[in-house]
């Protein structure tokens, strides 16, 4: 599967990584420090950021991650938390290497895009959910496209399902965004994507103890109607 997805991935303007690249990189920002990118891959994602390749390559378990606590200023896990059995056991262990500043930027495939299909390859094609939004789904298929393929599996799952998993990490989201594929000749086959949301890119920050907290208000003379 390695060397589909180098193919894949390293073909310009080949998947949608490319039409969302400038996006990507002005939700990231600009910043100093130390940096990890959480299943990296070939390592497209690092070499965008830096300008060049990362600086070292480890392989590890998400679960159990080769650094001490508190050495990164910035994770990043690209596309990755999908393919991931355990997802609340992985944030947690980022949340373990990143800084108490530091911040965690994730992208996945959009829930709502996971559970649906267009009818069509029409840019106005309509889409549709077939079955229920909820719940955790095991995917697995091949896409083709200009002679080449790819395999892809993982999990797909409600939105709520990674807010659960980011609180009971200590995350809290500081950043949300649906981010539109750029316009181009090169990504004529994103068109329809400018409709629906592909991605989903979100900016976590860790809180301490948020994962054990309990939050009260003190509401005082709130005016109510009588229960009939």
């Amino acid at each position: 599967m390695a060397p589909e997805w180098v193919a894949w991935a390293r073909t310009p303007n080949h998947d949608a990584f490319w039409a969302h690249r400038a996006s990507l990189l002005a939700f990231v920002g600009r910043g100093h420090g130390e940096a990890l990118d959480v299943g990296c891959g070939e390592g497209r994602v690092s070499r965008v950021l830096q300008a060049g390749s990362a600086d070292e390559y480890k392989v590890a378990s998400v679960g159990n991650l080769p650094f001490a606590d508190d050495t990164f200023d910035l994770a990043i896990a690209y596309n990755v938390l999908m393919d991931i059995e355990d997802v609340p056991t992985a944030l947690r262990e980022i949340g373990r290497v990143l800084r108490p500043s530091g911040i965690l930027v994730i992208s996945i495939v959009h829930p709502f895009a996971d559970r649906g299909r267009f009818v069509g390859p029409e840019p106005d094609a309509p889409f549709v959910i077939h079955n229920s939004y909820f719940g955790r789904e095991r995917f697995e298929g091949v896409e083709e496209r200009n002679g080449l393929q790819m395999h892809f599996a993982g999990w797909s799952q409600p939105l709520e399902s990674y807010m659960l998993a980011l609180e009971g990490a200590g995350f809290a989201i500081s950043a949300l965004r649906e981010p539109i594929p750029d316009a181009s000749e090169a990504w004529t086959h994103m068109e329809r994507w400018r409709r629906i949301p592909l991605f989903l890119w979100l900016k976590a920050r860790p809180v301490p103890g948020l994962e054990n907290a309990a939050f009260f208000a003190v509401i005082g003379n709130l005016q109510h109607p009588r229960a009939n």
